[in-house]
């Protein structure tokens, strides 16, 4: 296989050097099942699992392999299961919080180029998930185009689309039918050879039939979606899929809720035109909220800016805000754990040297 089919280039090379001289060989993640991951090589599909030290070393689950990833592997002869020895350096990642109250960084997909941000024209449709999807993308280091796809269900496509691009900024907006291949192509001319493609979005977009366009047959499962336009989780894993042109895509679950994995650059990326407006307000730490002088408010009042768009971007500062002290706070329970396990080990030792 040749590695540059799935997105090996010089940023890669350049970090696996040390790893060369080893003897291990460069692998990319194409699944993963129960800790048991798949892997892209020059050898031909290879199964593995992480060696006992990314075990034993890792403070948390986004220092494990993702899909996407590319990884330090030895094959080991003779046996069923290779040993991933270590993850490259990302060039780009998009992320999560985890569910639940933890607070971790969940990897949703690795070293992707673009994603597409899949919206349903039916009742999914949501202005204000692409808003957080845009700016996690901006975040990841990644570039994003949105899709708004079932055109055949809208009664006013063009109205959609433009209240689409009025948050879209510069980021491509491009409405297709994936069920008929309507409006596809434009689509197409973002898949090229070696570069990597995340689709993203909520279950029942049609991000699996999306991929079965692009590919050219039904290599993804499609359910149909229910009544109320909620999808059923057709794609149960994160997958990289070789489409036949050489271009790839990963495609991922449903994701319900979209918990604020990102800094406050990716979230002014994401609300250029907020940003801008706020420049002008009498306080520099104003919340747009209630203080005067107000240019926000102003905006608002004024039909320059969106309501509903404004209290998107104040959510999600606010959610930043509280994820950086979280964030904060865990760092220093971390330091402190770490301290006095050391402490301990000293005072052990000092203890069996005086004995």
């Amino acid at each position: 296989m040749d590695l540059t089919t799935f997105g090996w280039n010089n940023f890669f090379s350049a970090n696996f050097s040390e790893y060369a001289k080893k003897g291990f060989l460069p692998a990319r993640i194409s699944r993963e099942h129960t800790h048991i991951y798949f892997l892209y090589s020059e050898s031909g599909e290879l199964t593995a699992e992480v060696s006992g030290r990314i075990r034993h070393t890792s403070d948390s689950k986004c220092e494990y392999p993702a899909v996407g990833d590319w990884v330090a592997v030895n094959p080991r002869p003779g046996e069923e299961l290779a040993t991933i020895h270590a993850v490259l350096p990302r060039s780009s990642s998009f992320s999560r919080k985890v569910a639940g109250i933890n607070i971790q960084e969940q990897v949703i997909a690795a070293n992707i180029d673009l994603v597409f941000i899949v919206n349903g024209l039916d009742s999914n449709f949501n202005p204000r998930r692409i808003e957080r999807y845009l700016a996690h993308i901006h975040d990841s280091g990644a570039e994003p185009v949105i899709v708004l796809n079932k055109t055949d269900l809208c009664d006013d496509v063009e109205s959609r689309i433009s209240e689409v691009k009025r948050i879209a900024h510069q980021t491509p907006v491009i409405a297709i039918c994936a069920l008929d291949e309507k409006g596809i192509q434009p689509l197409k001319k973002f898949v090229e050879k070696g570069k990597t493609i995340a689709l993203l979005g909520s279950s029942g977009v049609g991000k699996s039939q999306i991929i079965n366009t692009l590919i050219g047959w039904d290599k993804q499962t499609v359910c149909e979606v229910r009544n109320d336009s909620k999808g059923r989780h057709t794609t149960t894993n994160r997958e990289l899929i070789l489409l036949p042109c050489g271009g790839l895509v990963i495609d991922t679950p449903g994701i319900r809720e979209i918990q604020v994995w990102c800094d406050v650059d990716g979230l002014n990326k994401a609300f250029a035109d907020v940003v801008e407006c706020s420049a002008h307000c009498r306080f520099s730490d104003c919340s747009h909220e209630v203080e005067p002088g107000c240019a926000v408010q102003k905006a608002i009042e004024e039909g320059k800016l969106d309501s509903a768009r404004v209290q998107s971007y104040i959510k999600m500062k606010k959610e930043i805000s509280e994820l950086e002290k979280l964030q904060n706070r865990r760092i220093k329970i971390t330091e402190r754990t770490k301290w006095k396990k050391l402490k301990n080990k000293t005072q052990s030792a000092e203890k069996n040297f005086h004995d």
